[in-house]
């Protein structure tokens, strides 16, 4: 009896060639046109062929080996999982090992390499790999290494750290500039010219008139010296070139030197100037007067002052230019420009030069009666007495003879001090003039808290301050803060 063929043993299955003798090579692997290179130096058959059992890689864990790589006498580390796979320490030289199947494991994107020692890196006992680079002890500082033998331990040497730089201490910010109130009416606009740039009113042609005794003198003195020890010719060409020597007051370059040596002025900064002209040029703008008419000039001083000198100067102290806002800086130079264009500067100081040589004859006589009376009173009392008669005699002899001498010199001081004070109300009201009497105002109610304060805190510490006398006040050559408020008012009233 036949049974049907078996559908399963239609085809027969694959024939297996007989293992191959050693030194025969191995089966190509299916689908392969080029046939698998031997395992070098093996005498065992070729792998299983894919598919079955014993071809599968051991699984991680496993205790049986990963088939060596080819070309490698060294055997692969165990797969990733096993108890002998920790990696070596970051910084090896030796890459890690690729895994099973793979020609080399891909790197890591953007992966820096390992910073290495200066030198090369500390080699620990017993331990192929180096040790990782320590950070740095603080941002920006490299750490330097000792050469020579390298440390044993298994620790880095310890780096004390170090203190950060302490923080630069901010600068104080600067101080806030005066404001700039000022009403520039005629910021770059056409100006009136004045038709006379200076002149001399009656407080001028006064100053010129009470000098005249002191001049009188002062020639006198020079006649005699000039004369009496050049001679006649020598001593006359030394008369006329004193005579003049006045013409120097309006010479630029002695009244700057005069203002540099004597009153202590100096060129004001650049950023001086910056504040200063503008403000400047709107007071001489207002009263019709060319700007560059006059020099500016500054004096290093904490009060609140200016000055006309000269001819062609005008000061100001740096507290006057920092300190008060700009419409009081114009009132302040609004009023000097009252004392040059009354002609006050420079009556004052040709008067003051003209009477200099009979000053310095004055100071000379008295310093010899003094010493004259110090060395009467060493010997007796009688000397000291014959000493006082002599001066009274002379001074006597001197009023009868020249009277009209003598009684000028000795009035002139409180004329000069009565003028004075007329000047400085004549300057106020040319600033009142220029539309400035506001700030003017303000500038003296400043002065008289200035001078209260100053008597508050003499009365705290249990002092009095003393007022001048009535001789002393007829020599102040300035008028009292209310005297000049009271003088302001009218313009206050218009609201000028």
């Amino acid at each position: 009896m036949s049974y049907p063929p078996d559908p399963a043993a239609q085809e027969p299955g694959p024939v297996y060639p007989d293992p191959p003798h050693p030194g025969t090579p191995a089966p190509p692997y299916p689908g392969s046109a080029v046939p698998a290179p031997p395992y070098p130096g093996s005498a065992v058959p070729s792998p299983p062929y894919p598919g079955s059992a014993a071809s599968a890689p051991p699984y991680p864990g496993s205790a049986v080996p990963a088939p060596p790589y080819p070309g490698s006498a060294v055997p692969s580390p165990p797969y990733p999982g096993s108890a002998a796979s920790a990696p070596p320490y970051p910084g090896s030289a030796a890459p890690p090992p690729p895994y099973p199947g793979s020609a080399a494991p891909p790197p890591y994107p953007e992966t820096p390499a390992p910073p290495s020692y200066p030198g090369g890196a500390p080699q620990y006992p017993g331990a192929a790999p180096s040790y990782p680079a320590a950070p740095p002890a603080h941002p920006g500082v490299t750490p330097t290494y000792p050469s020579g033998p390298q440390p044993t331990a298994t620790a880095p040497p310890y780096i004390p750290p170090q203190t950060p730089p302490a923080a630069p201490t901010p600068a104080a910010p600067p101080e806030a500039p005066a404001p700039d109130d000022l009403d520039y009416r005629h910021a770059g606009s056409r100006i009136h010219v004045a038709a006379h740039q200076r002149g001399a009113d009656a407080t001028a042609i006064g100053q010129l008139a009470v000098q005249v005794p002191g001049f009188l003198v002062s020639l006198a003195v020079v006649a005699s010296f000039a004369v009496g020890i050049l001679g006649t010719a020598m001593g006359w060409l030394v008369i006329l070139a004193w005579l003049a020597s006045g013409a120097l007051v309006f010479h630029r370059p002695t009244e700057l030197a005069f203002a540099r040596h004597v009153m202590k002025l100096r060129a004001p900064l650049a950023e001086e100037r910056a504040r200063l002209e503008p403000v400047w040029r709107e007071v001489t703008a207002r009263a019709g007067i060319e700007a560059h008419t006059y020099e500016l000039m500054v004096e290093n001083s904490t009060d609140l002052n200016a000055v006309a000198a000269a001819g062609h100067v005008v000061g100001v102290t740096t507290y006057a230019l920092n300190e008060i806002p700009s419409s009081n800086l114009a009132a302040v130079l609004a009023h000097e420009l009252g004392h040059h264009t009354g002609g006050h500067a420079w009556t004052g100081l040709l008067g003051y030069w003209y009477s200099l040589p009979g000053r310095i004859a004055w100071a000379f006589m008295r310093g010899i009666a003094r010493i004259a009376i110090r060395v009467a009173s060493v010997f007796s009392l009688a000397a000291t007495g014959m000493v006082y008669l002599f001066i009274g005699m002379f001074v006597i002899g001197g009023f009868v003879a020249a009277w009209y001498i003598t009684v000028p010199l000795v009035a002139a001081p409180y004329l000069l001090a009565y003028v004075g004070r007329q000047g400085e109300l004549r300057a106020d009201r040319q600033a009142a003039d220029l539309g400035f009497a506001p700030h003017l105002a303000q500038v003296l109610h400043h002065f008289q808290a200035q001078e209260d304060a100053v008597k508050a805190q003499a009365a705290a510490q249990g002092r009095q301050l003393k007022e001048p006398g009535g001789l002393a006040k007829l020599l102040t050559t300035h008028p009292d803060n209310y005297t000049r408020l009271q003088a302001l008012e009218p313009y206050l009233q218009l609201g000028r």
